[in-house]
């Protein structure tokens, strides 16, 4: 089937920019799973989740459309990366204890991939989907990064997402809700990484590809100014958005 690909183009800043996720939510992930023997990763694009989840898992299969993204993904004895789409893979069925979906739930064809997990869980396997938007660092810095996500960017996110604006509440699961617990992810960066953070958002480069112009360049003296020393190390924050289910 075909996808809407909006990371191959610059798979190389993904993988090289983006913030990793707590150590907590693998951990919580782990102790829901009914065992540990094999986990799923779908959409998994450079491999980060999937690489965590084998620090708890015997097995991980990482799947994801884009090869480009594989490509980039960091080798790890226990994940097995996979190009395909998560709402058709090769895996066995009934073979996953833990099924999770970082960042991409809002580019599947859901009920696609809805058939897709009841094929490949085992009997009351853990699904996982969570999302992030914006970051935060202060006040001033925020209101940059506002400007530019919902001004100047605005008309090139793809519509989908508002699916992760919203933490995918919207979105139907039919299976058995399970309350996560809160989860935020903190980094320490400089001015230049949070700007190269913010040249991986796929509307930065749908921004650049339609206008020719760089919407980060014109970003980058507002946000010195907020920031400070551009050198000066800060700490950046994300909220995550946890849809977990229990499939029986």
């Amino acid at each position: 089937m075909n996808f809407k690909d909006h990371f191959s183009g610059h798979a190389g800043l993904y993988a090289q920019a983006r913030p990793h996720y707590p150590a907590g939510l693998f951990e919580w992930i782990a102790r829901n799973a009914p065992a540990r023997g094999c986990a799923w990763d779908a959409g998994c694009g450079n491999g980060q989740a999937s690489v965590a989840l084998a620090a708890h898992f015997e097995r991980v299969v990482a799947t994801d459309p884009s090869a480009g993204q594989i490509a980039n993904a960091q080798p790890h004895p226990r994940v097995e990366y996979r190009v395909e789409p998560a709402e058709h893979t090769s895996l066995d069925g009934h073979c996953a204890d833990a099924i999770t979906v970082a960042q991409a739930l809002h580019w599947f064809d859901l009920p696609r991939f809805i058939d897709e997990l009841g094929r490949v869980a085992k009997p009351g396997a853990l699904f996982v989907a969570w999302a992030y938007a914006g970051c935060s660092v202060d006040a001033r810095v925020d209101a940059v990064i506002a400007q530019l996500y919902d001004g100047t960017l605005g008309a090139y996110w793809p519509p989908e997402r508002t699916l992760v604006d919203e933490g995918y509440a919207s979105l139907a699961l039919p299976f058995t809700a399970v309350s996560a617990p809160r989860f935020e992810m903190r980094v320490q960066w400089n001015a230049r990484q949070l700007l190269a953070y913010l040249a991986s958002w796929s509307a930065a480069q749908r921004y650049r590809a339609a206008t020719g112009e760089d919407a980060i360049a014109a970003t980058t003296q507002a946000l010195h100014a907020a920031w400070g020393d551009p050198e000066q190390v800060r700490e950046v924050r994300w909220q995550l958005a946890v849809r977990a289910c229990r499939i029986d």
